[in-house]
């Protein structure tokens, strides 16, 4: 299948105005801002047919051009990444079988994540979107249950049923689990990536928020308020620690994590 991966970023983050323009130490010293991690990681990713930044602001146009990405300039309308992703395809007139949403916080994002979802998708020819989840380690859960203990909004979590199909997201710790003692840990990790067959993420913007992503501001959850379904894939990050940067606190994880060892 021809797939495309578009990284929608935008400069005006509610929560961490300038993120895609953060800086973030690597092992070898050297810093790269964050929009440049996350199509690095992009690159990564085998099998892709082309890889594209799409943003409205030409601070971010710049930085991304200055390193060799195709930039698709969109709409400062958009209201979140998945408009972003379509609205660039409009305006670009792109076509592929698979469209992937690798959101622009996550430089820590394994290239296997990615060809793990679009292989779920080959595999589920009637799969209309298919998102990641990762099993949380006890650490993970500890900074989740941390951040909302200090007021924070930390990464998202995904139940689903035994078809593994999403059953809800949300910004709080779900399942509840009362302490960090679980073996296995019964916590999922939602990766901020998606895959669309393009029929879905064409009509995406034609819906409107409903209550849920209203309150969560959890952008996949249009998709479930309008009867459509999400497959959850469980990857599997082995020793590597998978987190997005959210807030500022998030620089410093983000960076001991890059330092670890692959």
């Amino acid at each position: 299948m021809k797939t495309i991966i578009l990284i929608p970023a935008r400069y005006a983050s509610t929560r961490y105005p300038g993120k895609p323009l953060v800086e973030l130490r690597g092992p070898d010293g050297v810093s790269k801002t964050l929009i440049q991690r996350s199509w690095e990681a992009a690159m990564a990713v085998g099998g892709i047919a082309e890889v594209y930044v799409a943003t409205d602001d030409d601070r971010i146009r710049r930085a991304a051009e200055s390193f060799g990405a195709q930039v698709i300039m969109t709409s400062a309308a958009c209201e979140n990444g998945t408009v972003r992703c379509a609205d660039a395809v409009a305006r670009a007139g792109l076509t592929a079988d698979l469209l992937v949403n690798l959101q622009g916080d996550a430089p820590l994002t394994p290239a296997s994540f990615v060809e793990n979802l679009v292989a779920a998708m080959a595999a589920n020819p009637h799969a209309e979107v298919a998102t990641p989840v990762l099993r949380c380690d006890k650490g993970t859960l500890a900074h989740f249950l941390a951040d909302r203990k200090a007021g924070r909004v930390g990464g998202t979590t995904a139940v689903f049923d035994r078809q593994m199909r999403g059953l809800y997201f949300s910004k709080e710790v779900i399942p509840y689990t009362g302490d960090t003692e679980h073996n296995p840990v019964p916590v999922f990790h939602h990766v901020g990536l998606y895959a669309y067959r393009p029929s879905a993420l064409a009509a995406y913007p034609g819906w409107t928020a409903g209550p849920l992503e209203t309150l969560e501001g959890l952008e996949q959850l249009r998709f479930l308020e309008n009867g459509r379904s999400i497959l959850c894939v469980e990857v599997d990050a082995g020793n590597r620690v998978f987190w997005e940067l959210n807030n500022p606190v998030d620089v410093a994880r983000v960076e001991q994590a890059l330092a670890r060892p692959a």
